[in-house]
């Protein structure tokens, strides 16, 4: 029996978790440092079709209809006056099993963790991990000690484990950007609000979309936001309510009826990976946030976490673990490239530069080869 450690129950711990669990061969525990998994009740998640093929095969398709939804398409919108600028149909990359979907994260965890109870130890923060002949052995904070064949670091974009082994080499960045978080009320009458709504603003943009066959709406924005170094590192300011409504009064004015009406407000400084951090021992991997994190302007965190985790399973499966990493760091190129390229369109400033980002935007939308190129390549596993 081959027993593999998994670091974090997170999105992509969890799915690999079920992939080994329907092999015998294997053995596997996953080690969450929290007393209980997080479940972040109220915020949404996007998954593309590359991620539903995979979901697919442990299950995903019975997932009850009212607890996820399908648009079909992105609106783009001038946060300035709302006008529209043009729309991306991405219902073009479904099929008839998987297609582009919107989900609670909570509802997301609870389907990847209901077979797995008996396997999530909580409660367990790694200390130390050591390699000793072919077992590798990990160290925790409550003095327990165990065992593994292979182990998994799948513990978010500070991760602690990845720390441990590369001795902080490759810490994570401010984007100087922040992140906002919320579960929208109240929304303007003339938005579509059965599909996904992205507003472009100066330094700042906004996606607003629905999670559930109920109509319920996430709303997540990007601002460009510089932040000193002490407070980077300063948690408790983010959830300060003065440094809150500092945030919120910064919101475009066309927007305030959405910002005014959020509930769950949740604001968190967005940090990224700067490079990539190969581990020296074919028995231990990074997946997820802990492999790389993108700036979230690509709508792929979770997909890729969710692919990448499977690229490592199939290769631990058939004995290739040296492959996982060469090509998971050239998709994750290629994703992280869209990201920071999205990211300098939808924040653009200067009016003239703006027009013609639309007027490009315009054409984009309805060009095939560049959508195979763009999107395709990512979408389609």
């Amino acid at each position: 029996m081959i027993k593999v450690g998994i670091i974090g129950a997170g999105i992509s711990g969890l799915f690999i978790a079920n992939l080994f669990k329907k092999n015998p061969n294997y053995l596997v525990t996953i080690y969450e440092k929290k007393s209980t998994v997080a479940l972040e009740e109220g915020y949404g998640v996007q998954l593309s079709v590359n991620s539903i093929k995979l979901l697919n095969q442990i299950g995903f398709t019975k997932l009850q209809p009212n607890e996820k939804f399908t648009p079909e398409k992105i609106n783009f919108y001038s946060d300035k006056n709302l006008n529209k600028i043009c729309e991306l149909n991405i219902s073009a990359f479904n099929t008839e099993d998987c297609k582009y979907t919107t989900l609670k994260r909570s509802t997301l965890i609870n389907f990847l963790k209901r077979d797995l109870e008996e396997i999530i130890k909580t409660g367990y923060d790694i200390s130390q991990i050591e390699q000793e002949n072919k077992k590798i052995k990990l160290f925790f904070e409550n003095n327990e000690i165990k065992e593994c064949d292979y182990l998994i670091i799948s513990d978010g974009v500070f991760s602690k484990s990845k720390n441990i082994i590369s001795k902080k080499q490759t810490p994570p960045k401010y984007n100087n950007t922040l992140a906002i978080r919320g579960v929208v009320d109240k929304f303007p009458e003339n938005i579509d609000k059965k599909n996904i709504s992205l507003f472009l603003g100066s330094n700042f943009h906004q996606v607003v979309y629905p999670i559930n066959s109920n109509g319920d709406l996430n709303f997540i924005a990007i601002m460009k936001y510089p932040l000193s170094p002490n407070e980077q590192n300063r948690l408790q300011l983010f959830n300060e309510n003065s440094f809150i409504k500092k945030v919120l009064d910064k919101v475009p004015q066309t927007m305030k009826v959405v910002s005014n009406n959020l509930n769950s407000i949740k604001i968190f400084p967005v940090f990224v990976s700067d490079n990539f951090y190969k581990i020296r021992n074919n028995k231990i991997h990074l997946i997820g946030d802990a492999f790389f994190a993108f700036p979230p302007s690509f709508a792929q965190g979770a997909s890729q976490s969710i692919e990448g985790a499977y690229e490592l399973f199939i290769n631990i499966q058939n004995k290739t673990e040296n492959n996982f990493f060469k090509n998971r760091v050239k998709k994750t190129k290629m994703v992280n490239m869209r990201s920071k390229l999205n990211q300098f369109a939808f924040h653009l400033s200067n009016p003239v530069s703006t027009i013609l980002r639309n007027l490009f935007l315009k054409r984009l939308v309805k060009n095939r080869k560049f959508l195979e190129s763009y999107l395709g390549k990512i979408y389609n596993n």
